[in-house]
């Protein structure tokens, strides 16, 4: 009986340690990669402003051809919704919205995963002229795992698990726009 209390007390002092080291790990995170295309700032942006065109270069939008996909409201205005539902584990269900633009410079996305996993982050395209002829995209997620997910922060590689799929997409983009 006496070695069941000590098992139950370390368990729960094991459990309770862990709580107390996810008070001081730091849950957000930021991933952005970048690429230069061979066109013209309002060329490149009148392409990426519509989510549509997303699932032309998207990693993600590519890994199942076979998903359900729903558009809701006017493409590449604020409120627009893209749906999707994969049996693909890494796919999985959920939203992207168009939250806001700056015309011609930036657009702001939500992204709710409802599949496998529940969660909300946000994302951005924005586009900037290196000159005339070249612009400047960049594609960047960012977000927050609340306590005491964030706890998960210690064993998980956002950029490592994140980056190599914005910049494949960046590269499918500029393969698009520069056909």
């Amino acid at each position: 009986m006496k070695a069941l209390k000590i098992i139950g007390l370390s368990i729960v002092g094991i459990i309770a340690l862990v709580l107390i080291v996810a008070l001081f790990i730091n849950g957000k995170y930021e991933v952005e990669r970048e690429v230069t295309i061979n066109k013209s700032k309002q060329e490149v942006y009148d392409y990426v402003k519509y989510l549509k065109n997303q699932d032309n270069f998207s990693v993600w939008a590519k890994a199942d051809p076979a998903m359900k996909k729903e558009f809701t409201g006017e493409d590449a205005t604020v409120g627009c919704m893209a749906s999707w539902d994969s049996e693909n584990p890494d796919v999985g269900k959920g939203e992207q919205k168009i939250l806001k633009i700056a015309e011609g410079e930036r657009i702001d996305y939500e992204l709710h995963f409802i599949e496998p996993f529940e969660s909300t982050d946000f994302a951005f395209l924005t586009t900037t002229a290196v000159n005339d002829s070249v612009t400047s995209v960049k594609w960047g997620f960012h977000g927050e795992m609340k306590y005491p997910m964030n706890l998960m922060m210690l064993f998980m590689d956002l950029e490592a698990m994140l980056a190599p799929d914005l910049q494949n997409g960046l590269n499918n983009l500029k393969g698009i726009l520069e056909k």
